[in-house]
């Protein structure tokens, strides 16, 4: 994806605008977008991730709560 941010940017402004300058600048609106996207592809987290509390956190009723929201153990009775 950074490659075809790179390629749009220096494409634009080498060789597409000579024709046309709405058109690069259209192209540096794209390769703009692109980074953010790419850093929210790479950094998603799949529904059942819990990374921000993937260890124990010493206190038994925190998790034995966490553990029941995520259906790791039986509801208490």
């Amino acid at each position: 994806m950074m490659a075809l941010c790179l390629v749009l940017f220096v494409g634009a402004w080498a060789v597409v605008r000579l024709w046309s300058i709405p058109a690069a600048i259209a192209m540096c609106v794209v390769a703009m977008v692109i980074p953010p996207v790419a850093a929210m592809v790479a950094n998603r987290r799949g529904p059942e991730d819990r990374w921000w509390d993937e260890h124990p956190s010493g206190d038994p009723k925190s998790d034995e709560w966490w553990d029941e929201l995520d259906g790791r153990r039986r509801p208490r009775s």
